[in-house]
């Protein structure tokens, strides 16, 4: 991940943190974490989570890609309008 830009995002786990403590520099550099993007990951989850409650956007029944962004579109206002 780090050859590709790509930043951590989830903490990493305490039993974890000693295993890599205990290989010494073989051990590797611990994952950056911050708070502020796990915050962001978790919101952006939940909405995904939302959005598969439609059965035709969990499985993707859709035979074409603008009856699905449709589908898409539809559950998004839905999901704002009800907040």
């Amino acid at each position: 991940m780090r050859r590709r830009g790509i930043r951590a995002v989830i903490p990493q786990p305490s039993d974890q943190v000693g295993h890599r403590q205990r290989r010494g520099h073989r051990g590797g550099r611990p994952p950056g974490f911050d708070p502020e993007t796990y915050k962001q990951r978790n919101t952006v989850e939940r909405c995904i989570n939302r959005l598969k409650q439609w059965r035709g956007l969990a499985t993707r029944t859709d035979k074409l890609a603008i009856a699905y962004q449709a589908a898409l579109h539809l559950a998004g206002i839905l999901i704002w309008t009800r907040r």
